[in-house]
């Protein structure tokens, strides 16, 4: 069999063997520490925290921290607050002349970079653990429970669970480094999955229970979401290829160049940030409803309480699309990409070089991010298409959204780095159909 002999292939590769053993080391070690509870934290007073991450934003950061958010973990805050920190790095090096200069001054800018967004990500660990404490104090009323007394108590917690997540941080970059696969996002998906198996039996036993046809529903749900992941490998590795010719150059009794080449512009170059930024605005409004009491607030603003409801949906769609255009625009550049070409001899066919090739460019990316905008819009809200059709929410968020996107492209990074291994020792590949294309040169690793 095809895939024995792949797993055997893999095996005899020293290089990749210890890469897969030491991956699979870091994430035990993080994965175990997803159960420590901060001192002082009765594990059996967590009932009403657990019930509370079953939906909605809540539900959200514990499948993104592992399940940690929910045991009151030391790693309970996550690796999300580096990704915010890196979001808003991204956002300043776009609109701050300094940090812009950083970026071009190459790897000594990028070290100092890096460095912010470490002191940026403490920061918002600070906060966030602070915030983590006071709902947690809310969640333990409920049970009859409290926090240990005192503001010593409160501070030693804030420093363990920023020192957990800046460990975290840490495996991930050993991961990177010594590893196969984006470490950071690897993690990501290890906290996602985690919660995959406990979520399709509860749908399983759920369905099960039905008087009739619960058993073929179950399979029309599977053979579904097997469709939606199609969907979703066709959006990340969607490409439209330009093709461009480079002239010849003679320097000395030498000739360079002539060969044509593409340029390969992604359909969705903007990933999952596009979700993450709308799913951030759109649990705003939840969150001032939520401190009305009472009937306080319209029936429209009240549609917002629920994810699956029409106008929920509505603006959270159109926010997508809106955001995927902004995020396009603000990391692919056509007027840097038409100038590196006029400045390697290189030109599209047909088209003139410079503000004409800029021009080109700006038209086809405009083209092609209108369908993969409208496909990821649609991918985000088929959670709620899911849960009205009667899937459990646990098991509905499976069908779309930034869980399933980042799922499916890191499996498909790191898939990609172990078909290299095994091509670069002249190895079959892992597919007879082709190589396989992760997100490699896409925007964000996450």
């Amino acid at each position: 069999m095809r895939i024995v002999d792949t797993i055997q292939n893999i095996w005899k590769i020293e290089d990749l063997r210890k890469r897969i053993m030491i991956t699979m080391l870091f994430v035990s070690v993080y994965l175990f520490g997803t159960y420590i509870v901060l001192p002082g934290i009765d594990p059996k007073d967590l009932t009403a925290l657990t019930n509370q991450t079953r939906g909605g934003l809540m539900a959200l950061l514990d499948m993104f921290s592992g399940g940690a958010f929910s045991h009151a973990s030391i790693f309970a805050l996550g690796i999300m607050p580096y990704i915010s920190a890196s979001i808003v790095m991204q956002l300043m090096a776009i609109v701050i002349p300094s940090f812009q200069k950083m970026q071009r001054e190459g790897e000594s800018g990028r070290r100092k970079i890096n460095q912010y967004t470490r002191y940026l990500t403490v920061a918002i660990l600070v906060v966030q653990g602070f915030a983590y404490l006071t709902n947690l104090e809310m969640q333990l009323a409920q049970v009859g429970a409290s926090l240990p007394g005192g503001i010593w108590f409160r501070i030693e917690s804030i420093i363990i669970m920023a020192a957990g997540s800046m460990f975290v941080l840490w495996l991930g970059e050993r991961i990177t480094d010594k590893g196969i696969g984006n470490g950071i996002s690897f993690i990501i998906m290890i906290g996602i999955i985690n919660r995959l198996p406990r979520s399709l039996v509860e749908e399983f036993t759920s369905r099960m229970n039905e008087q009739a046809g619960g058993l073929v529903m179950f399979l029309v749900e599977m053979l579904f979401l097997l469709a939606v992941i199609a969907g979703a490998i066709l959006l990340v590795q969607g490409t439209r290829k330009v093709p461009v010719q480079y002239a010849k150059r003679i320097v000395g009794n030498k000739q360079y160049g002539g060969a044509r080449q593409y340029i390969p512009l992604k359909v969705n170059a903007a990933n999952v940030m596009p979700i993450i930024f709308a799913q951030a605005i759109m649990f705003i409004p939840i969150t001032l409803i939520g401190m009305f009491k009472g009937g306080n607030v319209g029936s429209f603003w009240q549609a917002f309480m629920s994810h699956t409801s029409f106008w929920y949906n509505f603006v959270f769609a159109v926010m997508i699309i809106a955001f995927t255009y902004f995020y396009t625009a603000i990391t692919i550049n056509p007027t840097q990409m038409a100038d590196d070409l006029k400045r390697n001899n290189g030109f599209i066919p047909g088209v003139k070089p410079g503000k004409a090739t800029k021009d080109y460019l700006d038209g086809i990316m405009d083209r092609i991010t209108l369908p993969g905008a409208f496909f990821l819009a649609i991918v985000a809200i088929l959670p709620a298409f899911a849960q009205i059709a009667g899937v459990s929410q646990g098991f509905s968020s499976f069908f779309g959204g930034t869980s399933l996107l980042i799922l499916v492209g890191v499996i498909l990074d790191t898939l990609q780095q172990v078909e290299s291994h095994l091509l670069m020792r002249h190895y079959d590949g892992l597919m007879k159909s082709g190589r396989i294309k992760g997100r490699t040169g896409s925007i964000a690793a996450y």
